[in-house]
């Protein structure tokens, strides 16, 4: 008799088992549904975050953007040129073409910045954004070319150039190819001002190395997103280099508008209109 009723239970305990894997299964939960913050590791709802500009609704930290993301909370209009894939391996670096191409069909983008005409509440301009999700935002020959075409074509349009930076820094894969950017980036950022353009400068996490030493830099306006790392070499490299340890926020934003550095830190939610107002400040028509 005791081993009927146990075996009836057994029964009915893998009957209800089997009911609640069966329910279980019908519940559809995308992957990658949450993510954690860096900064505060609060859990966050990716649909919360894309909603409130990418930034963490609990600590106001702001997240990565790719290039897509930025023209879109910016930018009214945006008419990409120079986007072609192009195929540079000047040293023939193992395995860095195989990098390129992979990240030009993930990220739907040829490099590791994004240019094109593009529009502000009516004003038309020259719109440059980098993209740190292609190696690290890094400056090779291709995004020299492609900056100082886009600085070109604001001479002959007579545009201002609205510009969010984001990189590590030069692409060691071309080595002083690479490091060449730097002044050829810098020299036709310098026939611009020469021409009267206005060059408003937007440094996002990061903006570090070659491309903090050249045309980020040189900017008329510099803003800033708040907390982004802004320097040429990290703060890790330098601590071991001077042996000394580096102050609470040495090279975030806020840190280097203290110093002088750049004119104002800016919330995300705020930038589009903040650049609207500047353009018209500076006598920019529509």
């Amino acid at each position: 008799m005791f081993n009927r009723l146990a075996s009836k239970k057994e029964k009915a305990g893998r009957k209800n088992k089997a009911k609640i894997n069966n329910e279980a299964k019908k519940i559809d939960i995308p992957d990658n549904l949450y993510l954690k913050c860096p900064q505060c590791k609060k859990t966050i709802n990716k649909n919360d975050l894309s909603t409130n500009y990418y930034k963490c609704p609990y600590c106001n930290h702001h997240f990565r953007l790719k290039s897509k993301q930025r023209i879109n909370l910016i930018f009214d209009t945006f008419k990409e040129f120079d986007d072609v894939r192009y195929e540079s391996d000047p040293l023939k670096f193992p395995n860095y073409l195989d990098k390129i191409k992979d990240l030009q069909n993930s990220e739907e983008i040829n490099e590791a910045v994004v240019t094109g005409n593009a529009n502000i509440n009516g004003i038309n301009v020259i719109g440059i954004v980098m993209d740190s999700y292609f190696l690290m935002g890094s400056m090779g020959h291709v995004v020299g070319e492609k900056i100082t075409r886009a600085f070109e074509k604001a001479i002959t349009l007579k545009c201002p150039i609205v510009m969010f930076s984001a990189s590590g820094g030069a692409r060691m894969q071309e080595g002083m190819i690479s490091l060449m950017q730097m002044a050829k980036t810098s020299g036709i950022v310098e026939v611009f001002n020469e021409k009267g353009g206005l060059f408003i400068n937007v440094l996002t996490d990061p903006t570090t190395g070659g491309v903090s030493a050249s045309f980020a830099m040189l900017a008329d306006i510099i803003l800033a997103e708040p907390n982004a790392l802004i320097g040429f070499a990290g703060p890790r490299v330098i601590e071991q280099t001077i042996k000394q340890k580096l102050p609470k926020g040495f090279q975030r934003a806020e840190f280097v508008l203290e110093k002088g550095f750049i004119d104002k830190v800016v919330d995300r939610q705020d930038l589009k209109k903040m650049i609207y107002q500047l353009l018209l400040l500076h006598g920019v028509k529509k």
